[in-house]
C-alpha cells in the first residue's frame, strides 16, 4: 500500500509544527520518496538524530506503507 506525499508532509508537521517539508515523489509510485525537512527543532542535534526525529514522526510506516524516503534535514539559517 502506498502512501501520499501530503500524509507524509502532515505526520512531520504533527511531531515538528515548526517545520517546512518539502516531498518530491522520485517514480510516482507513492513509495519512493525524498523529504527535505528544515526546523529549529534540529537545532544541537546531529544528522543522525534529527533524521530519527523524521523518521519517529512517521510512526511505523517507514519499511511498511512507505518503502523509501531519501532524506535531507536542515536548521534555519539565523537560528
Amino acid at each position: 500500500m502506498a502512501m501520499a506525499a501530503n500524509e507524509i508532509e502532515t505526520l512531520i508537521k504533527e511531531a515538528l509544527p515548526d517545520a517546512d517539508v518539502k516531498i518530491n515523489d522520485l517514480r510516482g509510485d507513492g513509495d519512493h520518496y525524498a523529504a527535505f525537512v528544515t526546523s529549529a527543532s534540529f537545532k544541537g542535534k546531529n544528522r543522525v538524530q534529527q533524521h530519527q526525529m523524521v523518521y519517529n514522526a512517521l510512526r511505523g510506516r517507514m519499511g511498511n506503507e512507505l518503502h523509501a524516503l531519501a532524506l535531507q534535514t536542515a536548521i534555519p539559517e539565523g537560528v
